[in-house]
């Protein structure tokens, strides 16, 4: 696998063809990994699989038209006829009046931060052989697991090089290392599934094998017995493991595009108070060794960490060049590039800052709700808010997590959930977008 310094290299020197075949401006990104992966299933191995590739993503423009192309055949012959056909897809290709390279005065110069993404490790299959099979190990020795799904553990390293004809280079490696299993477990001819998985960028950090492993057999055997719940109007309380969900929907509705064409639920909320009073959420692309940590944006701008809602008040849009112009403001650092497309917009790091009040508090008020630790489908309109998802989970009466319930829905409006949304105190930083357990009042409750 190539270096940092190479892979800038190799996408200085396309940027470089690209102008000299007659692009006005251009940009090319290099993404290149290696990953290896071992699966077991009832204490034997079942799969190990090493996978490696290397992509180039070129964009070209002529005048304020543009094209972007993608190859992984790197050679000189695929490279020269990849950029011969990007510059005449660009000249056939709409006016975009919006489109362009991010503003020059704005680009990173000097050192790129330093983010320890990158252990230096290469764990060997037979390391992570062992790794997979202590967790399954801990996962089986749950009582009342009755069958293995699998279990897996991997290591991988990667590079990401971005270069523009306006005066960027930039480049950044990075490791990462994971675990899972997937439990089963049966009563009465009943089954449930679950599982746990845990990431991170340095393998020393990694939490511990039979940790992972404990944790999916559990959450298997506490699903057993699953039964209905009667709907209703109540609280609805949700995991730590799908909390951040409900920030990816608040990015939807934040990012510069949806607000440019006009089709977010938020879109007159700059400013105002979209959750309660004391909630903060950050997106953090500099926290070291960050799941989605980056030194730059996609199209070479700096990047900081940003308060997007501060004392419950929204405090920004998150827009790439395009969406900022569009807009009349200020890119935010906030692009994300694909290989074989333009930038878009995306977070890093983001997180809900921990609220005051304990979990088992948050639920101790609640006399009749649900715990809801599984969503199915896709019901959320960005237009609206209106937010709608099949759902599993735990009963809640008289302030006690009582009976597995599953077979529902539930329902309401982001607008609404949002304020009326009480973080606990039990943040804990397990991926990229992060948040405490919260409770939702006044929620629709349905039986399937």
């Amino acid at each position: 696998m190539l270096t940092p310094i190479q892979a800038q290299d190799a996408a200085a020197r396309i940027v470089e063809r690209a102008r000299a075949a007659g692009a006005d401006a251009a940009d090319a990104v290099f993404v290149a990994d290696g990953s290896t992966a071992v699966q077991v299933r009832d204490g034997a191995l079942e799969d190990v699989g090493r996978s490696e590739s290397a992509e180039l993503g070129l964009r070209v423009f002529a005048g304020t038209r543009s094209a972007s192309v993608a190859t992984s055949d790197l050679s000189d012959d695929a490279v020269a006829t990849l950029v011969e056909r990007a510059v005449a897809m660009a000249r056939l290709a709409p006016e975009d009046r919006w489109a362009g390279l991010a503003p020059a005065e704005r680009l990173l110069t000097g050192p790129l931060p330093s983010l320890d993404l990158d252990d230096g490790g290469d764990p060997a299959p037979d390391a992570l052989k062992a790794r997979a099979l202590a967790v399954e190990d801990a996962a089986r020795a749950v009582a009342g697991v009755t069958k293995s799904d699998g279990a897996s553990a991997s290591a991988s390293r990667g590079v990401v090089a971005l270069a523009t004809s306006h005066g960027f280079a930039g480049a950044y490696g990075f490791t990462g290392y994971g675990q899972s299993a997937t439990m089963l477990a049966a009563r009465d001819g009943a089954m449930e599934r679950d599982y746990a998985v845990h990431s991170a960028r340095h393998q020393a950090v990694l939490e511990a094998a039979a940790d992972t492993g404990r944790l999916a057999g559990e959450r298997a055997v506490s699903r057993v017995g699953s039964g209905r719940i009667e709907g209703g109007a109540m609280p609805v309380v949700f995991d730590r493991r799908l909390s951040g969900g409900l920030l990816g929907h608040l990015l939807g509705a934040i990012a510069g595009p949806s607000i440019a064409r006009r089709t977010s639920f938020l879109l007159d909320a700059l400013g105002t108070q979209v959750f309660a009073k004391g909630i903060r959420i950050v997106d953090d692309p500099h926290r070291p060794q960050g799941l989605r940590s980056r030194p730059f944006d996609g199209e070479g701008l700096p990047v900081s960490p940003t308060e997007v809602v501060s004392d419950g008040l929204l405090e920004t849009w998150l827009l790439d060049s395009a969406s900022a112009r569009q807009l009349g403001l200020e890119p935010t650092g906030h692009a994300s590039r694909g290989i074989g497309s333009a930038p878009g917009v995306g977070a890093t790091n983001l997180h809900m800052a921990a609220g005051g009040t304990p979990r088992d508090t948050l639920i101790g008020e609640i006399d009749r709700g649900v715990l809801v630790i599984e969503t199915i489908g896709h019901g959320v309109n960005g237009v609206t808010g209106d937010y709608s998802m099949g759902a599993a989970g735990f009963l809640i009466e008289r302030g006690e997590v009582t009976r597995p319930v599953s077979e529902f829905t539930i329902a309401g409006n982001l607008r609404a959930m949002f304020t009326t949304a009480t973080p606990a105190s039990d943040l804990v930083f397990r991926g990229g977008v992060n948040a405490p357990t919260l409770r939702i009042d006044g929620m629709t409750v349905a039986s399937a």
